[in-house]
């Protein structure tokens, strides 16, 4: 036997207007999670499809006191459905005024853009006066490092980095004196440790 198909999201929103269309009642949130099932809708999922319809504006709510009501009547879906049609017709309308302006546009930019001779030699020339443009700036990118700019600001990071590397030699001989000071009896064992990272007799100040 096979399994019972459960409603689609559509489906639901259907059963459920279907509750406020045959009654014409007010309900809160409570009754429809009651009702649903009734119309084949689990509660849970009651709450969800209501929103949907609201957002829609299918289904209507009003707070009164500290309860919300939520109410729809078949007219509601017809005004809804009228005013929809009538913003895709002002759309369509719209859309076909575009359309007819682009068309003049497009015959408009064709008016000394026939096939010529003196087209063909114009844009021929046009391309190769691209193509030495292109040519040109792969050039000057090829001597960009020589830009003036470029230089000093290769300077300047070479001047900092010179600095920071004898700032940093600075602290390593302070560590090593505090550890040559704390820990005299690892002596050998600091010696080899700094000769493994590097440090060896020829590391010095960069000059």
């Amino acid at each position: 036997m096979s399994k019972k198909r459960g409603l689609s999201l559509e489906e639901k929103r259907e059963q459920i207007l279907q509750i406020f269309y045959e009654s014409q009642d007010f309900f809160l949130l409570k009754e429809l999670e009651k009702l649903g099932p009734r119309k084949g809708v689990i509660s849970q999922t009651v709450k969800d499809v209501v929103q949907s319809l609201v957002d829609d504006d299918l289904v209507y709510k009003d707070k009164i006191g500290t309860s919300v009501f939520f109410w729809s009547l078949p007219s509601c879906a017809g005004n809804q459905l009228r005013h929809a049609c009538s913003k895709l017709e002002d759309d369509l309308a719209s859309i076909k005024k575009r359309h007819s302006e682009l068309v003049l546009q497009k015959e408009s930019l064709k008016k000394g853009r026939e096939d010529s001779d003196e087209r063909e030699a114009a844009l021929n020339e046009l391309k190769q006066i691209e193509e030495q443009y292109k040519a040109l700036e792969e050039e000057l990118e090829r001597y960009a490092d020589n830009d003036p700019t470029t230089v000093d600001a290769m300077r300047n990071a070479s001047g900092v980095a010179h600095e920071a590397a004898n700032r940093w030699t600075d602290n390593i001989f302070a560590l090593q004196q505090w550890c040559s000071a704390n820990f005299p009896e690892a002596k050998e064992r600091l010696e080899h440790l700094y000769k493994e990272v590097g440090i060896t007799e020829s590391f010095d100040y960069l000059e």
